[in-house]
């Protein structure tokens, strides 16, 4: 293999993953302002809160799909790691206000009717609903902090 190859666990050669029952929990997107992030995922995007931790001034919002407990994120204030500089800190607040720092790939049955929603809140459009080459049918749009949030539609 050169590296560029993938292989799945199926494949002769392939590491053994027998035992291994992973999902993903939780994936992580900042916020710059807890408040305004709520407002998005919960009144918006229709999305229920499922833990707000305060802590030194700073919030960490747990939010997801209703409905689908198994599956979140974690809305997180942006270098509240210790071990990230002053000048890093910079950098990333740079990163999220071109929006090229974070983002997530959400999905729904009725792209049109997310995206009207999406619309008529004011949300920042990124993209329109529109076939991609791949075949696939997605729209685009920035969360209030920049990340940039893909919708795909089922199908």
């Amino acid at each position: 293999m050169t590296g560029q190859e993938s292989r799945s666990a199926a494949e002769p050669g392939a590491p053994s993953v027998t035992g291994m029952d992973l999902s993903i929990q939780a994936s992580f997107l900042p916020h710059d302002d807890p408040e305004t992030a709520v407002v998005f995922y919960r009144d918006i995007l229709g999305f229920e809160v499922r833990n707000d931790v305060g802590y030194e001034g700073m919030r960490w919002i747990t939010v997801g799909p209703v409905g689908q407990p198994g599956t979140s994120i974690v809305l997180e204030p942006p270098a509240a790691d210790p071990g990230v500089t002053e000048h890093e800190r910079r950098t990333i607040s740079e990163m999220m206000a071109k929006g090229s720092y974070a983002g997530i790939l959400l999905s729904t049955p009725d792209l049109d009717g997310v995206f009207g929603r999406l619309e008529a809140s004011g949300a920042e459009i990124v993209q329109e609903p529109m076939q991609q080459q791949w075949g696939g049918r997605d729209c685009a749009v920035r969360d209030p902090a920049g990340n940039l949030i893909r919708i795909s539609e089922l199908r």
